[in-house]
């Protein structure tokens, strides 16, 4: 249904766009999802990611982190691959290079300062490949920081990337660009944004918007302050890049991934309650949103 030229977001639009999941199918049929996230001190961003992108039903997740990190995915999450981001930028960009030929989808970002070494090579050399790409947190910053090298690179991709602001985050990235007030975080700005961009803009608030590059925005009107805390963004990239990972298209993965995490909020809340509910809480309840989405 529609409501002034935005699209609500419901159970039967989401079960349309399910990745397919054929029988007969192996992990590689499924896709791999390519994770840069984590630091020394924000580990946890990773593991969250991490673990949204396993329950997202991809054949293989790969982490890309420092070791702090990857020693708390070995604990939470062993099905994960691991390698290790270390060193200069040269090196780190290598072994990126190498990873990306077996990756589907990539998730940078979270957990990631917006001043950390290699953020902005990455960066770069993410958006540069033709791969499907999740854009967040401290990917989001660094951006924000480095817009006349990085904006211009987004509008010219094949494959539209998705980028997943919060309000401060989105104003950051907006400001200077033409015709959008960056303190007005709404859906016609969000729209503008999208468009100029090139990109899928999931911005997050009480009712997330998803704003595509040819106009059309979607709406989630699920509320629940119950995920208004530090984590549940990174829960929805990781499960938005293991969407795309399987096959998902920009557009299928930011709206479905926006409705799966809104709808393991309301089950996480009922257990829980919006006060004590924390994001680690979601991925118990990613498998009841898919079925709720009649995804098998």
């Amino acid at each position: 249904m529609t409501d002034n030229d935005v699209t609500i977001l419901t159970e039967e639009l989401v079960r349309g766009m399910a990745p397919a999941r054929p029988a007969s199918g192996h992990k590689g049929t499924f896709g791999t999802a390519l994770i840069t996230a984590g630091s020394e001190y924000m580990p946890g961003a990773c593991v969250l990611a991490c673990g949204a992108a396993l329950r997202s039903g991809c054949g293989l997740v790969r982490v890309y982190s420092e070791k702090r990190t990857l020693d708390a995915v070995s604990v939470t999450h062993p099905c994960a691959l691991q390698s290790l981001r270390d060193g200069m930028p040269t090196g780190v960009l290598r072994t990126a290079g190498r990873l990306l030929e077996n990756a589907d989808s990539v998730l940078i970002g979270p957990g990631i300062p917006a001043d950390d070494l290699n953020i902005v090579p990455l960066l770069d050399l993410f958006i540069r490949k033709p791969v499907k790409l999740v854009i967040d947190a401290g990917a989001l910053s660094a951006a924000a920081h480095d817009k006349e090298h990085v904006l211009p690179m987004l509008r010219h991709r094949e494959i539209p990337a998705v980028l997943t602001p919060h309000p401060g985050e989105f104003a950051r990235i907006a400001a200077g660009v033409d015709g959008i007030l960056p303190d007005d975080p709404s859906e016609t700005a969000a729209r503008k944004l999208a468009m100029k961009l090139k990109s899928v803009i999931v911005l997050k608030n009480s009712r997330t918007v998803i704003a595509l590059p040819d106009g059309r925005l979607f709406r989630n009107d699920t509320e629940n302050d119950g995920l208004a805390k530090g984590g549940s963004g990174d829960v929805l990239a990781g499960l938005a890049a293991g969407l795309l990972a399987q096959g998902a298209t920009p557009e299928q993965a930011a709206c479905a991934a926006v409705w799966i995490h809104s709808q393991a909020g309301l089950a996480a809340s009922a257990k829980y309650g919006k006060r004590a509910m924390l994001p680690s809480d979601l991925e118990e309840f990613i498998p009841e949103a898919f079925a709720k989405a009649g995804w098998n």
